[in-house]
């Protein structure tokens, strides 16, 4: 009796004991596995800063290039440069890294058609009927995280000539009068620096003579429809440019014509980055620099 007693009390501990095991092992791995994860989005969520960003650079292919018309800036060129973000929720692509750490960023996708101005004026700072729609009823749309994101900038509005083989007389022209505001439009200029095939694409006279070339290496050349710029024409006949998948920017008859637009903002420098810019995995934008 008594032996069966001492049996039975050794089968219980040996139970308990076995439990008590698989107790501890379980809660182990599962603490284990919260340090894991922890860790995991720890790394994630500390991210890149934008001079960080900057060491991805490369000379050829697509890709972020030193702009070598703008001390201080970085343009992404190619067909399909790895510049994909996400803002408001939405895909943007990165323009450029402006010399004061801005991101200047273009929406990827056509927010409708509109004029530039309904009153057929050319003066983008008058404002422009495009002009009051973007920083006012656009701008309103954003969600105010992001909004909070967006800084006031300067936004080059000068009259160019398409036919210019010099850039920097291009820039020039382009910055001489500038108007400062939230949201604005791609530059003429801005199309062409984004071109990776500079031999042949790199100044708005070779680019037009090599037009079916040049809207292959370039992500700014749209696969259809007309976009507006925010850069008028030296040619009042047509006084405003626009981009349209002929490859290279043209004049626009009448600023009454309702063309498409990508909405172009300018994010503070005081953010991280996670992700790899891909379209699969844009940058994310962090604010726990």
């Amino acid at each position: 009796m008594r032996r069966r007693k001492r049996r039975k009390q050794r089968k219980m501990i040996l139970i308990s004991s076995l439990t008590l095991l698989f107790i501890i092992t379980v809660g182990y791995a599962a603490f284990q596995t919260n340090i894991n994860i922890t860790a995991k989005g720890n790394i994630l969520e500390k991210g890149i800063t934008i001079n960080e960003l900057k060491n991805k650079v490369t000379t050829s292919g697509d890709g972020l290039y030193v702009n070598t018309y703008e001390e201080g800036r970085y343009v992404y060129k190619g067909a399909n440069p790895d510049n994909y973000i996400t803002f408001n929720n939405e895909t943007w692509r990165i323009i450029a890294i402006e010399s004061d750490n801005t991101l200047k960023i273009i929406k990827k996708d056509n927010i409708g058609a509109l004029a530039w101005d309904s009153d057929g004026d050319t003066d983008w700072a008058k404002p422009a009927t495009l002009n009051t729609y973007l920083n006012e009823t656009f701008y309103n749309k954003i969600n105010d995280k992001d909004r909070s994101l967006i800084v006031e900038h300067d936004f080059g509005i000068g009259p160019v000539s398409v036919s210019d083989s010099n850039m920097i007389k291009h820039l020039e022209s382009e910055n001489s009068i500038k108007w400062n505001g939230h949201i604005g439009l791609m530059s003429a200029s801005e199309i062409i620096m984004a071109n990776s095939n500079i031999e042949q694409c790199g100044n708005f006279k070779i680019n037009y003579d090599n037009r079916e070339v040049c809207k292959i290496t370039n992500y700014m050349i749209p696969k259809s429809g007309l976009f507006w710029t925010i850069t008028l024409n030296n040619d009042s006949s047509f006084p405003v440019l626009g981009i349209t998948n002929a490859g290279y920017p043209s004049g626009v008859g009448t600023t009454t014509a309702t063309f498409n637009i990508l909405p172009v903002i300018y994010i503070n420098s005081d953010i991280t980055l996670s992700g790899e810019g891909t379209e699969i995995n844009p940058y994310k934008i962090l604010t726990n620099k």
